[in-house]
């Protein structure tokens, strides 16, 4: 978690914080919706928490509330300097205009990885939610910034490492049935954030168990076996202990293990969003490296999930692959020139993505990435490459910028 801090000018004595209020060490003071009742109040929250902290992920609601503050002082007639000298996060409007602040839209990964590690462990109900919905609302705008990067991101960490292996499963299954849902099955958004969060929390009740069993060389424990058995039921019950009363999301969570072939019309609207986890969620357990087996290929992962228990066309796996492609950014393949390349942006069509050449065709590592485009026949892809086969070291930082959307092809 980034925090920074904020002025007290910046809240509105009397409305509903937007967002939470947590002091220089992430402890929470108020939650969000709580109601400011006066200036000694507030004055009370900054002294005892060494000044007021907001997570980075609040920003934008920060914003939205600090010129809230301003047209509110200017409806009170308040005198010009005074509206001029309103702090936003510690300095004031002219202040961060000349400073030339801006929010680069950076995902820290590891950070990210942390912030979902600690909720899925998260047994306080007063934060819960406000830390699933900064996180979500995290994810969310870095997917609509540039879903190729959060893919490409997510795809690596989980083909790459057993670290944190909860958090990171479940940010790409969230990822990914996001997508799906919003691009290829046209879902509303308000229905696309509740599988999203469904996604986040399927596995709640197994966090401590999936990360052991990562690391775990022999086969599962009877006892290990059982807990796997029940932790979508144990995952619901303490998703209601934490605040959690959406039935949708409730029952996505407890049938997301379980096997409903058939057209997602024929499902009920939870029903359908718990088909599209549990198909994403086959395809990021299969992809994930354990100690006791060696993951299998992104694209044979994907394929696994194309088709349903009667080995017919999967509804729901198929928009995932519509969505992100049989050749998902962060996985490797081999072109017909022999190099071998790492997928950066998908493509026009699910086999014809934008790649990075990582190792030349005599077997070298490349000094600097070289772009290809797969939809030319001399840059075809001839295979999907595993993780384990690539000796390549890639480096996060300086493959992301390649997967970043032009300012001019953004939507917003």
């Amino acid at each position: 978690m980034h925090l920074v801090p904020i002025s007290a000018e910046s809240i509105r004595i009397g409305h509903p914080l937007p967002f939470p209020l947590m002091d220089k060490d992430g402890v929470l003071l108020a939650k969000k919706d709580f109601v400011v009742g006066s200036k000694a109040d507030l004055d009370d929250f900054s002294k005892r928490g060494g000044g007021l902290y907001i997570d980075v992920a609040d920003s934008e609601a920060h914003h939205r509330a600090y010129i809230g503050r301003l047209h509110g002082l200017v409806n009170d007639e308040k005198a010009l300097g005074e509206i001029a000298g309103t702090k936003l996060a510690g300095t004031t409007l002219g202040e961060r205009a000349s400073a030339g602040v801006v929010d680069d839209g950076k995902p820290d990964w590891l950070d990210l990885q942390e912030q979902c590690n600690y909720l899925l462990r998260d047994s306080n109900p007063a934060q819960f939610m406000d830390r699933l919905e900064r996180l979500h609302g995290l994810l969310e705008r870095h997917m609509l910034r540039n879903p190729d990067g959060v893919l490409f991101a997510l795809i690596h960490l989980s083909a790459s490492e057993k670290r944190r292996y909860s958090a990171t499963h479940a940010m790409l299954v969230s990822a990914m049935c996001g997508l799906a849902a919003r691009e290829v099955l046209n879902w509303p958004p308000e229905v696309v954030a509740l599988l999203a969060k469904a996604a986040l929390t399927m596995n709640l009740g197994m966090t401590d168990l999936q990360d052991r069993l990562a690391l775990q060389t022999e086969a599962p424990s009877p006892a290990q076996r059982a807990q796997i058995d029940n932790h979508a039921e144990k995952s619901v019950e303490m998703l209601k202990a934490l605040g959690v009363t959406n039935v949708h999301w409730l029952q996505a969570v407890r049938e997301h293990h379980t096997q409903t072939p058939g057209p997602l019309k024929a499902k009920t609207g939870a029903e359908r969003m718990a088909r599209l986890i549990q198909r994403a969620d086959m395809f990021a357990a299969r992809l994930a490296p354990r100690a006791s087996r060696q993951p299998i290929s992104p694209a044979a992962a994907m394929q696994a999930c194309y088709f349903d228990e009667e080995r017919k066309v999967d509804e729901a796996g198929a928009a995932l692959i519509k969505a992100v492609g049989i050749y998902q950014p962060g996985s490797f393949v081999r072109l017909a020139t022999d190099e071998i390349a790492v997928v950066i942006k998908r493509g026009a069509n699910t086999t014809t993505p934008r790649v990075a050449v990582l190792v030349n065709r005599s077997g070298i590592p490349t000094v600097e990435p070289t772009i290809r485009e797969t939809s030319l026949p001399d840059y075809r892809i001839v295979a999907s490459v595993a993780h384990r086969e690539v000796k390549v070291q890639v480096n996060l930082e300086k493959m992301l910028p390649l997967t970043a959307v032009p300012a001019s092809d953004r939507p917003w």
